[in-house]
């Protein structure tokens, strides 16, 4: 079994998973283990919620650590959003990764849980790197 020490998963819940990923049911990886299908399940569920955990601190950490950085107020359009980041690029004078288009459909299929009819519902953190790469980190609905 792989160690789970440097991760945000238990000991448990690599054990799970990775029978999970041998293709076991959960019953038999319960039976295996000595508890019940609900436990297990249980245990899978907490481990994708550490996995999104770390995934999101990932998200923050990429954002903050990006040379240009600014905020977005809910409400703003996705089409003032893009012109927010082309303005910070240029003022910084990074060329932006995607074109306008692009761009666009970049954020939207990041945002998209966080906008309704164009326009964002949450606050949103920008970065924006060396290279022109856009960087977002939202906070959960």
């Amino acid at each position: 079994m792989v160690s789970a020490d440097s991760t945000t998963l238990t000991e448990r819940q690599v054990e799970v998973l990775e029978l999970r990923e041998q293709g076991r049911t959960q019953q038999e990886v319960a039976d295996e283990l000595g508890t019940t299908d609900s436990n297990i399940s249980a245990v899978e569920r907490a481990a994708e919620q550490n996995v999104e955990k770390a995934r999101r601190t990932l998200e923050l950490v990429r954002t903050i650590r990006s040379p240009i950085q600014f905020s977005v107020s809910p409400g703003t359009s996705f089409d003032d959003l893009v012109a927010s980041v082309y303005a910070h690029g240029d003022e910084a004078g990074i060329k932006i990764e995607h074109c306008r288009p692009e761009l666009y459909t970049h954020l939207y299929s990041v945002l998209e849980e966080h906008a309704q009819q164009g326009q964002l519902l949450t606050p949103v953190e920008v970065g924006i790197t060396n290279e022109g790469e856009v960087r977002v980190f939202t906070e959960d609905i």
